[in-house]
This record gives structure tokens, sequence and C-alpha cells, in this order.
């Protein structure tokens, strides 16, 4: 495991990296929670679960929901070198009504078909003034052939997302856009490699559809190749030019990600 203030944590011998969307994501996620008290917080479809490694070093009792079985063998090998504690379910668990202080869902909500029931059910895990940390892919003007790869049902404009927000019991606090310009070139850069692994599976059955959509968060294999150039002088120092860049077109709808910081009502 490498720990990085501004990479965050690596496993390159476990075969996970940071992504640069991932990069992008996990500063807006740092700022928009600096100052939060510890508690208890959930995450559902933590991936590779890093992010929840960071927490629960910070003193955050996390827990996480993983329903591929893939995704809860990586985080369970990540959690374990890391050596943090940090439980991984496989299915909602008894108990979990208003439970949580914290729930933070990341590129997961376009997975889900309905994703009106689902976010009314995540209220309900959270206790009264609990936050809601999520992220989606913005504006289906945006749509590429890696939207279709990774079996996701829509990308989400700014109205809707406010909407379906409010009418599940949220008020948000926060709402940015965020990414914009980098993450907007890495994915029209890799739409055509998408495009290539779509044709290859175009009479594929929903069983390959949903092998797509679990390695979609955990899948590094590009990644682990640019790694090196990543960490190197040149590599950071571009991203912290891509990381302050961001941050000056939050509030346009430029970027290719919203995040959104909310209150359970």
């Amino acid at each position: 495991m490498i720990s990085d203030a501004l990479l965050g944590p690596s496993f390159p011998e476990q075969g996970w990296v940071p992504a640069p969307r991932y990069l992008m994501r996990r500063a807006r996620i740092v700022d928009m929670t600096r100052g939060l008290r510890s508690g208890r917080l959930l995450e559902t479809g933590p991936g590779a679960g890093t992010l929840l490694i960071e927490f629960a070093s910070n003193g955050f009792h996390c827990e996480a929901l993983e329903l591929s079985e893939e995704a809860r063998e990586l985080a369970r090998e990540l959690i374990a070198v890391s050596g943090q504690n940090v439980r991984i379910h496989d299915a909602v668990q008894p108990g979990w009504e208003g439970r949580f202080d914290y729930l933070f869902s990341f590129d997961v909500l376009e997975h889900i078909e309905d994703d009106a029931g689902v976010l009314k059910a995540w209220a309900s895990w959270l206790k009264p003034g609990g936050t809601l940390l999520l992220s989606v892919p913005a504006r289906m003007k945006l749509w590429t052939a890696g939207d279709e790869w990774a079996g996701h049902f829509r990308r989400y404009e700014r109205g809707q997302l406010i909407d379906l927000l409010q009418a599940s019991g949220f008020e948000i606090e926060t709402f940015e856009c965020y990414g914009f310009p980098l993450t907007n070139i890495t994915e029209r850069v890799s739409a055509s490699a998408y495009r290539k692994l779509i044709h290859r599976q175009h009479d594929s059955s929903e069983l390959d559809r949903q092998a797509n959509n679990d390695r979609s968060g955990i899948d590094r294999r590009p990644h682990l190749r640019l790694y090196p150039l990543l960490k190197s002088l040149p590599g950071r120092l571009a991203i912290r030019f891509f990381l302050a860049t961001q941050k000056l077109f939050l509030k346009k709808d430029w970027g290719s990600g919203y995040i959104v910081r909310a209150r359970r009502r």
C-alpha cells in the first residue's frame, strides 16, 4: 500500500491504482467532508473500498454494501492490507433504519433502474439530519459507449437530480459539477475502446452486461500502466493543475459528473 496526500491510497501490487476521474472526484469529497465529526458511515457500491480506508483511518466507523462478489473480494483484500476495520456486506442488514450518520454512494445510482426507490431506502438508513454524499455522471449529451459498456441506465441532468433528491426526503446543501476539463477528455478518448468491446459482445447476454457492471468500478488494468507516470513529478504537477482548474468551474454545467452533499429531512 502506498499512502499519498494527493493521490490517496494505492495498491499496485494488488492491481488497484487511482484513475484520473477518481482523483477529480476524491478531491471534491475531501473538500465537502472537511470538518465532519466521526460517526457511522455506510458506503453503497464502494468498489475497491479505498475511500472507506481513508475515512476509517480518520476515525469513522465504516461499513459497506457491495453486491458484486468480485468487488467485495478486492475490497476485503485491500482493507486487510491497510490494517483498517471495515465490514463489507453482500446484502442489506437488519436494523439499518435510522442507523447511520453518513451515507456515501459514488457513481452507483446510474446503474440502478429504480433510482427513486433506492434513494428512499438510503434516506431511511440515515438518522434524521444525516448526510448523504452522492456522485453520478452528468448530462445525457455526454453519453458515450463507456456508459453503455458499464451498464448505466442514464446520465443525470441537474434539475432531474435535484427533484429526485428532494422527492426522496433530502435537502441539498452543496451541488457541484466536477471534472472539467480532464474527465470530459478522458471519457471521450476512452469511448472508442469501449465501442470495440461492445462490438465484440454485441450478442452478449444479460449476465455479460451484469459482469461489465460489476467490473466497472474496480478494473484498473489500463491505469496500472499509467501509474508510474501519474506518481512522477510531471504527473503530479498535471493532477494539481487539473484539480485547481476544476475548482474554477464547479458551479457551471461543464464537467462530466455531479457531486452532491445533502441532508435527510
